[in-house]
């Protein structure tokens, strides 16, 4: 029902910075996809986890490994969310997924690898 394509992944060298997008699609409320959207992380070999989410109305909530880092923002208006990461660590290579959470539905996008050398 609802599609989320994610952009903006790549590789960095550790204090680096990239910005991720993701734009989501489908049924609207208003022209506004309601709804708690956020990222999550895998590294290899570990399970995935929560990274920053954010509500409609822009509340945000992050993990403590990336407090302080990154900044979650959301674009209602073009159903979008975006995630700036700044000073990269190694530990932070990983494929970021983003989410989208509703009370019927929750939804993933394929996923945007991360890659921080050092």
């Amino acid at each position: 029902q609802f599609e989320l394509v994610e952009s903006g992944g790549g590789s960095v060298q550790a204090g680096g910075s990239l910005r991720l997008s993701c734009a989501a699609s489908g049924p609207t409320f208003g022209g506004s996809i309601m709804g708690i959207m956020g990222w999550y992380r895998q590294a290899p070999g570990k399970q995935r986890e929560s990274v920053a989410l954010i509500g409609y109305d822009g509340n945000a909530d992050y993990s403590a490994s990336v407090k302080g880092r990154f900044i979650i923002s959301r674009d209602n208006a073009k159903n979008t969310v975006y995630l700036q990461m700044n000073n990269l660590q190694r530990e932070d290579a990983a494929v970021y997924y983003c989410n989208l959470r509703r009370r019927d539905s929750n939804t993933w996008g394929q996923g945007t690898q991360v890659t921080v050398s050092s």
